[in-house]
């Protein structure tokens, strides 16, 4: 039987549906008849999984919910619900339509929320993520960020698909507090060409959450070998970029039924603008004083 340990530290490393997958199957040899029988009904229907209760799913499969937890801690995750992330990362991996989450949902609720139900949901979790954003960003990071932000002489924006808005905004909003800002759009699939336009003396600001687009990892490395300063917000400790950033500012997001919200990090992105703004302004100010010391 594999140690416990090691299990435990395999489980953390896992990103993906598919490394999940291939975790599975190289433990499903040593698991007992009903771990085996928990973990065929689970790939079997990934869908159900990434959203239902574990009573729900134990029924299904034909088993009890202890044992769908003990399956979970067979793997090395420290619950069901750790192990179930992974599952709802391969709706978001396979970049299903809305209308696609929609079903399963339904399918797996049995109904279909109501206007209001879906308002009082949305709100209350992205409320819930904004509560948590002070106490999970460290303030100390956000201000080395700003630091990296006010040396550079211009900063560069990137982000892909959904990390795409939360770029715009702060290529729109940092012009507006007098910074240089370049919005990498990779128009004409020129990520490559607008990367190697990053100068050492600027800096990169990147957003990228699951499954972190590969043109975007691909111009983060790039840039990161001609030693250029780069901050990243994204969604995981973990993430790809992680380890190619100066300051990595970690933001969780309200997620209601596969569907995950920008707030929290939208409200990062205008402290950053904001901040440096604030930060520009005192030290008008100081220049000013200086000015009228001399004359």
């Amino acid at each position: 039987m594999p140690d416990p340990n090691s299990l435990q530290r395999a489980a953390r490393q896992l990103q993906t549906f598919e490394a999940l997958e291939a975790h599975i199957g190289e433990q499903y040899p040593e698991l007992s008849k009903r771990l085996q029988q928990s973990a065929r009904f689970l790939l079997d229907h990934p869908q159900q999984v990434a959203f239902g209760t574990v009573a729900a799913l134990a029924d299904k499969a034909g088993v009890t919910p202890s044992t769908m937890i003990r399956f979970a801690n067979a793997l090395g995750f420290s619950g069901f619900s750790e192990m179930q992330k992974l599952f709802r990362s391969r709706l978001v991996e396979a970049e299903p339509d809305y209308n696609e989450r929609i079903r399963v949902a339904r399918e797996v609720t049995g109904t279909s929320p109501s206007v209001n139900e879906l308002l009082m949901n949305f709100a209350e979790a992205n409320l819930q993520a904004l509560a948590q954003l002070p106490h999970r960003v460290p303030t100390q990071d956000i201000e080395r960020a700003l630091d990296l932000m006010q040396a550079a002489e211009a900063i560069h924006l990137l982000g892909a698909r959904r990390s795409f808005v939360v770029s715009s905004y702060l290529a729109y909003s940092l012009r507006h507090v007098a910074k240089r800002a370049f919005l990498m759009d990779g128009m004409g699939a020129m990520y490559r060409e607008q990367a190697e336009a990053v100068s050492e003396r600027d800096c990169l600001l990147v957003t990228s959450f699951a499954p972190y687009a590969e043109e975007v990892q691909n111009a983060v490395r790039s840039v990161r070998e001609r030693g250029v300063p780069i901050i990243l917000i994204t969604d995981s400790s973990l993430s790809p970029l992680t380890r190619q950033a100066d300051v990595a500012l970690v933001v969780n997001e309200a997620e209601v039924q596969g569907f995950r919200g920008l707030t929290s990090t939208l409200c990062l992105a205008q402290v950053l603008a904001i901040g440096l703004g604030v930060r520009n302004e005192a030290n008008m100010a100081t220049d000013s004083q200086k000015l009228q010391i001399e004359n």
